[in-house]
Parts: C-alpha cells; structure tokens; sequence
C-alpha cells in the first residue's frame, strides 16, 4: 500500500491549488505512480520508462503540478503493475471545485469507495499475482462485509457515492430503495442533460462513476455489487455444487476419519449464514453479518444504507436497526393460498 495502508491516503484538494508529492520507495523492486484520469504535464504522468524514470528502490521523487480540474480520481503504479497493485497499491484523489460550479451540486453526504480484489489461498497471507478474473475476496476500501461500515444518512439529504474501479472486472452498483443519477465520471462532471435516473449502474476496470440521490425513502437499504460471487466471502469459492446429492451415509463414513465434519450443500449454502464453524487462519466465512431477522448470508461488497428523520446533521454514527412501521413488513400467510396458473 501506501503510507502503510491500502488503499493509500485519499489526497483532497482544491481546484486550482499548486500540489507536490513526495515518493519515497520502500520496496524491494521499482515503481511510479500514475495520476489516473488527471490533466498534468506529460511528465507527471508517472508511467515508468515511457514519461519519467522508474523510482528505484530506497529513492525519493517529487511530482508537481496544479488540479486543474475538480472530480473523483485515483492513484496507482505504473510499475509492475500485476505484482504492486494485487498487493493493493493504489488510492483516490478528489479535486473539489473551487466555486459554485454549474454541474456539482452540493451534498450532504459523500462517501468515497475504491473497488479491489485479491486472491488469497485460506490460511495464506500473500495474495496471487497473476490471477485474472478468479479473485476469492471483493473489497471496498479492502475491507469485506460486515467490516464495511454501513452509510448512516438522514432523510432528506443528497448523497454522494464516489466509485473507483481498480480491479479486473467490472461491477454494476446497485441502490436499493432509491434512483440514483450519474453526475460524475473521472471525465469529469456530467452535465443534468446527459442524465437519467439508474438503480444499477456499471462501473468498468479503470472507471469512476459518482451516483448522486435524495435519500428520501426512510429504511435499511442494501447497497452492493449486483454480481453474486462478489458479495460472498472467501470460502465459497470452489466449493462444488452438491444440490440433490444425498450425503448422509458418505457423512457417516467420513467423520470416522474427520469428527468435526459436516455435509453441506444438499439442499442449497443458505445454511452457512449461520453456522459457526472453525476457519482456516486470515481468512473469512462464504456469508456473514447479522441483521434484525437473522443472518444477512452476504459478504464481500456489500453495506446498508441507513435513512433515518432524527438523524444529526453532520452525524455519521450507525443509529441501529431501522424500526419498520406496523403493516409495512411482509409477513408469513396462513389463509388459503390460491393455485397459481401454468402453461
């Protein structure tokens, strides 16, 4: 990482102010840094052996140049990029407009995520380098639900996603509850008359995309990548379909050899929401977090966005579970059920 995190410092600045880093590199190997989706001179742009050379181990550069534009950036090498960016170097920068600006409205809440994945073996520490698309944990900010802190707003108020994609896939966002409009891209602000009211939208390898809305409907509302495998946690991936496979006599067979072990996967993974069952070391179960009914059975990129009337202005403190209103939660039938027509 940077400055011994990943992701590294989120750089704030104001359109127009004059900036200069410094880079010292600890590593054992080279490196740059590149200002992603940034105006600069050509040779701030920090690709190692095209526009400066590379930053040699136990070597300090310095860039300078001046923000000449206001958005959501981000930072990463330029260097090895398969090696230092797997092991999770990379940030965000955001230029904040100088002034009022005709197509950055202003927000009560802004929130700033960077999309990163990693391949990490259960029970190893280092992550797989090479690996493409088969990434076992999906990440915000390198942290995994339930450790992603929810999105405490209070209703009424505009709030602001800013969206960073450095990993290898792309990921469509999804808001529940509420529609939401692009009004940024690392382009630039999007004029209102190039917007249209989304509740998913896809961000690509190497995008920012910042999603803007009123947060009007009071409530709990997911808010996660809408692909499945990148809201579950490291143990599920690999583990073979078994749906329909009667296991009791193998079960038997096998705990004579393993005590503690379980068939699972018969009827379906719901189950393991809520069992507690030992780990490998450094790694994480295929579902976790808790909600007010029960196990959530989600992990990876996930979090809840919290709307509530009484919430403080300028608090971003968790206010709990949502209390829902009597008669407003679905609930289970007892009556008749009439048959539903098939073809």
């Amino acid at each position: 990482g940077y400055n011994g995190q990943s992701p590294g410092p989120t750089i704030e600045v104001v359109e127009g102010d004059r900036v200069r880093l410094f880079v010292t590199n600890r590593l054992p190997e080279h490196t740059s840094v590149h200002w992603h989706g940034q105006r600069l001179p050509n040779g701030m742009d920090g690709v190692g052996g095209l526009t400066q050379p590379q930053i040699a181990p136990g070597k300090t550069f310095v860039y300078e140049f001046t923000a000449r534009r206001p958005g959501t950036f981000m930072y990463h090498p330029h260097a090895d990029e398969m090696v230092q960016m797997a092991m999770g170097m990379m940030g965000l920068w955001i230029t904040h407009p100088k002034g009022r600006h005709p197509h950055i409205a202003r927000v009560q809440r802004d929130f700033c995520f960077l999309l990163n994945a990693y391949d990490v073996e259960p029970g190893s520490k280092t992550p797989r380098i090479a690996t493409m698309l088969d990434h076992n944990i999906w990440s915000w900010n390198s942290r995994v639900f339930p450790a992603i802190d929810s999105l405490n707003v209070r209703q009424g108020d505009r709030v602001r996603l800013r969206v960073g994609n450095l990993t290898m896939t792309n990921h469509p966002m999804h808001v529940h509850g509420h529609e939401f409009e692009v009004t940024g891209t690392d382009g630039g602000p999007v004029p209102p008359s190039a917007r249209w009211p989304e509740v998913t939208a896809d961000v690509a390898v190497g995008q920012m995309r910042q999603l803007e809305f009123i947060a009007d409907e009071p409530g709990d509302w997911a808010v996660h990548c809408h692909k499945s495998h990148h809201t579950m946690g490291a143990m599920g991936h690999g583990v073979p379909t078994m749906i329909g496979v009667p296991q009791g006599e193998l079960e038997e067979k096998i705990r004579r050899l393993v005590p503690d072990y379980m068939a699972m996967g018969d009827k379906g993974m719901a189950d393991m929401g809520s069992m507690q069952m030992p780990l490998p070391d450094n790694t994480h179960p295929m579902m976790a977090g808790q909600g007010p009914h029960g196990p959530l059975e989600m992990g990876g990129m996930f979090s809840v966005l919290k709307v509530r009337a009484g919430q403080p202005h300028g608090d971003y403190s968790d206010s709990g579970w949502y209390a829902q209103p009597p008669g407003t939660q679905a609930r289970e039938w007892t009556g008749p059920v009439a048959e539903a027509p098939r073809p």
